[in-house]
C-alpha cells in the first residue's frame, strides 16, 4: 500500500507534516482559487501566503522546511495583489474593447493602481465609462489567475505584438515600476499570468507579470476608475507618452467609499484652489513652472511662520547664518552633488570662464562657514540656522502647487558635534521638531528611517553607514512613536529620520528630516581640536524642520482647510458696521486692537452687511466684529466666529482682550 510523502513546514510558528504537493492555500486550510470561492481565515479573509519571506499565489506548491503565512485582503500586502490584479482586469477590458491597444505596465500604488497603453487617441470619461462596465463583466465571471513560467524566447513568441513588453523582457525585470517593475526574473525565469475561463479553463488574457494574483476576479470586491493622463514611457521624456488610466481598488465597498469621501473632502482642500480664492499665492506662466509668487496675504502669513521660527531657533541656541544662491562648480563637485544629484540641478550658467550652478542645498556653503577658521572642541555642538533658497530641477510632471516646486526657501539647520555628543543631539532635534510642529496644530506623527541598500549611489564605509543608522536608531527610541524602515531611501550622503504627520483628513505628509552625515565633513577636511590637542572629524546633522516654507503651508492650508488658525491667518480680525455712521466706532477698535499686535481691517465698503459678512467667511476671517447704534451707545461690539456662532454685546476691553489672548496662545476658532 503507497503513501504519499510528506513535508515539514512551519506554520504559525510551529512545526506540521503536510501531504508533498500542498498548496499555500490548502496548508493555510483556505480554498486556492475555484470561482466564487472566498477564502476565509479566522474572520478575515486570505486571499495569499508569504512562503519563506516571499508574497505567492495560494496555488503555489509548498517545498519541504519553507514557513507559510497568510496574507488577509486588509493588510498593506493584500491590497497591493487586490489593486496589482485589478490593474490586470484594467488592462483585459481595454484590449476587450481597443484591440488596438499595446500594453506597457501596470503596478499598483498607494491607495490604487494603473495601466499605461499605447492607443491612436487618448482615452475620453465615456471610454472610462466603457471600460468599467467591461471590468465589473470580468470580476463576475470568475476568471482565475493562473501562473507559470516561460522561457526569455516563449515570452518574445507570445507577447510579439507587444513592443513594451518585448523591451521589459529584455531588461530582465528592472528595479521600479517606472522602468518595468511588471517583469518576474526570480531564479533567471520570467513569468505569465493568464486569465482562465472559470468554467471551461480557456485562456481568456494574459500578461507579462511577477505576481502574486487574487485567486479570481471574483475575489475583487470593489473598486472604481479615477481618470487617465499621459504618461512617458518608463519615465523618461526620450520616449513615447502612452496613456494611463488610473484607478482605486479595496477590500470592501465601505473602504472604498471612505476613501472617495476623503478625495472629494481633499478636492475641497486644494491648497491651489485655496491660494487663489483667499490671494495667497500665484505661479505666474511668464516665471515658469513651479516658481512661486506670494502676495500681501501670502507673504503675512510666510512672515509670520519664519519670524516664529527664528525665535524658536535662537532660543534653542542656534547661530544665523547667509549665503547665496549660486556657486562655482567645484563646489558641488567637492560636496559630490554634481555626481550624484545633477540631475536634479539646473543647467549651469558660464561667467569669467567658470560654471555657476544654482544651488540645490545649503549645506556645501555651511562647511565652508565651518572651516573658514580652526575650530575647537568647545564650540561644539556649532548650530547653524538658515533660510535659504534653493532651486531644484523637478520634471513637469511631478511639479504640483506649492508641495512640489522648483524653488523653495528651507529652514536648514546643520549641527556639528562629536560623536560623543550625536546621539543626545539627535534626540534633542526630534524634541524641537515635534514640539514645534504640534504649535503648528498637527498631533499625529510616526517616524520613517531611511537606510542605504544595495545600490551605488551610496558614497562612504559601511562602518560610517552601520554606526550613524544606529545611532539614528537609538535616538528614536523613548518617543513613542512608531518607527517604520525605508531601506534605499537615505540621502547619497547619509542615513536619515523622517517626521512623517498626518492631517485632519488622515493623509500623511513627509516635513522634517534629520540626516546623519559622516561623509561631507571628510570630503570638506573639516576638523576640530580635541580636549587632548588631537584633530577630529566632526558627526553633521543636517535638519530641516519644515522641510520647505512652500511645502509646508501648502500641508497647513489643506489641514485648516484655509481656515488658519487667529495667530497665523493673514487678516485675524474684521469690522463689519450695519451703517456708515459705525465706521468711527470700530476704528476705534480697530487701532486698539492694532496696538496689540493684531491685524484688523474694517470693511467700508458701500456693500450691504449680509454681504461684509459673507465676505469674510469666505476669506475665513476668525473673528469679525459688528456693530450698530446699540453696539455704540454700550461701547461694545458683537462677535461673529468663522463657526457662524454670534456673542453680543461685548465690551470693547473685553472684545480686545479675547481676540489677544486666542493670537498668543496659538489656538485655532
Amino acid at each position: 500500500m503507497s503513501t504519499v510523502p510528506e513535508l515539514r513546514i512551519t506554520l504559525d510558528g510551529r512545526e506540521r507534516s503536510v501531504p508533498a504537493g500542498s498548496t499555500a492555500g490548502q496548508v493555510l486550510g483556505v480554498a486556492g482559487g475555484p470561482a466564487g470561492a472566498s477564502p476565509q481565515k479566522g474572520g478575515r479573509t486570505v486571499i495569499a501566503a508569504r512562503v519563506g519571506g516571499d508574497l505567492r499565489d495560494l496555488d503555489y506548491q509548498v517545498r519541504d522546511g519553507e514557513e507559510v503565512e497568510p496574507v488577509e485582503i486588509d493588510s498593506p500586502d493584500g491590497r497591493a495583489i487586490l489593486r496589482h490584479s485589478a490593474a490586470h482586469v484594467l488592462a483585459q477590458a481595454v484590449q476587450d474593447l481597443f484591440p488596438e491597444a499595446k500594453l506597457g505596465i501596470g503596478p499598483p500604488v498607494e491607495n490604487g493602481f494603473y495601466y499605461d497603453f499605447d492607443v491612436p487617441e487618448p482615452f475620453t470619461p465615456d471610454d472610462l465609462k466603457r471600460i468599467e462596465k467591461r471590468m465589473r463583466e470580468i470580476v463576475k465571471q470568475g476568471q482565475r489567475f493562473s501562473r507559470r513560467a516561460v522561457s526569455d524566447d516563449q515570452a518574445r513568441e507570445e507577447l510579439a505584438g507587444e513592443p513594451y513588453k518585448q523591451e521589459l523582457i529584455g531588461l530582465k525585470g528592472a528595479a521600479s515600476s517606472e522602468d518595468g517593475s511588471d517583469v518576474e526574473v526570480g531564479e533567471g525565469e520570467l513569468t505569465i499570468y493568464d486569465n482562465l475561463d472559470a468554467k471551461t479553463g480557456e485562456r481568456r488574457w494574459k500578461d507579462l507579470c511577477r505576481g502574486p494574483h487574487l485567486p479570481t476576479t471574483r475575489d475583487i470586491p470593489a473598486f472604481k476608475l479615477m481618470r487617465s493622463g499621459g504618461a512617458y514611457w518608463r519615465g523618461s521624456e526620450k520616449n513615447p507618452q502612452l496613456q494611463r488610466i488610473y484607478g482605486t481598488a479595496w477590500e470592501s465597498r465601505e473602504k472604498q467609499d471612505e476613501y472617495l469621501r476623503m478625495l472629494e473632502e481633499a478636492e475641497k482642500r486644494d491648497h491651489r484652489r485655496l491660494g487663489a480664492e483667499l490671494d495667497l499665492f500665484s505661479f505666474p506662466p511668464e516665471i515658469g513652472s513651479g516658481l512661486a509668487v506670494f502676495h500681501p496675504k501670502g507673504g503675512i502669513i510666510r512672515k509670520v511662520m519664519e519670524d516664529y521660527s527664528r525665535r524658536r531657533h535662537e532660543e534653542a541656541g542656534y547661530e544665523f547664518v547667509n549665503t547665496p544662491h549660486i556657486s562655482k562648480q567645484n563646489l558641488f563637485e567637492v560636496s559630490g552633488h554634481l555626481g550624484w544629484y545633477k540631475d536634479d540641478m539646473f543647467p549651469p550658467m558660464e561667467l569669467d570662464g567658470a560654471d555657476y550652478y544654482l544651488k540645490p542645498m545649503n549645506c556645501p556653503m555651511h562647511n565652508l562657514i565651518y572651516r573658514a577658521r580652526g575650530r575647537s572642541y568647545r564650540e561644539l555642538p556649532l548650530r547653524l540656522f538658515e533660510f535659504g533658497s534653493v532651486y531644484r530641477y523637478e520634471k513637469s510632471g511631478v511639479v504640483h502647487g506649492l508641495t512640489r516646486v522648483r524653488g523653495l526657501t528651507m529652514d536648514d539647520a546643520h549641527i556639528y558635534c562629536t560623536r560623543e555628543q550625536m546621539v543626545g543631539e539627535i534626540r534633542n532635534l526630534l524634541t524641537f521638531v515635534l514640539d514645534l510642529l504640534r504649535e503648528f496644530g498637527l498631533e499625529e506623527f510616526y517616524l520613517e528611517l531611511s537606510t542605504r541598500d544595495d545600490s551605488e549611489k551610496f558614497i562612504g564605509s559601511d562602518e560610517y553607514w552601520d554606526w550613524a543608522t544606529e545611532a539614528l536608531r537609538n535616538a528614536a527610541d523613548g518617543f513613542g512613536l512608531d518607527l517604520v524602515d525605508d531601506p534605499g531611501g537615505a540621502a547619497f550622503y547619509g542615513p536619515k529620520i523622517s517626521v512623517q504627520a498626518k492631517d485632519a483628513i488622515g493623509r500623511t505628509w513627509q516635513l522634517s528630516t534629520i540626516q546623519v552625515d559622516p561623509n561631507l565633513p571628510e570630503r570638506f577636511g573639516l576638523e576640530y581640536q580635541a580636549a587632548d590637542g588631537s584633530r577630529q572629524r566632526p558627526v553633521m546633522l543636517h535638519r530641516a524642520l519644515f522641510g520647505s516654507i512652500e511645502r509646508f503651508l501648502g500641508v497647513l492650508l489643506e489641514h485648516y482647510a484655509g481656515a488658519m488658525p487667529p495667530w497665523l491667518a493673514p487678516v485675524q480680525a474684521v469690522g463689519i458696521p450695519i451703517g456708515d455712521a459705525h465706521v468711527p466706532h470700530l476704528e476705534k477698535v480697530a487701532s486698539l486692537l492694532r496696538e496689540r499686535g493684531i491685524r484688523v481691517e474694517v470693511d467700508a465698503s458701500a456693500d450691504r452687511m449680509q454681504k461684509k459678512i459673507r465676505n469674510a467667511q469666505k476669506q475665513k476671517v476668525p473673528y469679525m466684529l459688528l456693530a450698530g447704534d446699540d453696539d455704540v451707545a454700550k461701547d461694545a461690539v458683537s462677535f461673529r466666529y468663522r463657526s457662524g456662532e454670534q456673542k453680543n454685546g461685548v465690551p470693547i476691553g473685553e472684545a480686545v482682550e479675547e481676540i489677544v489672548q486666542a493670537v498668543r496662545s496659538r489656538v485655532q476658532v
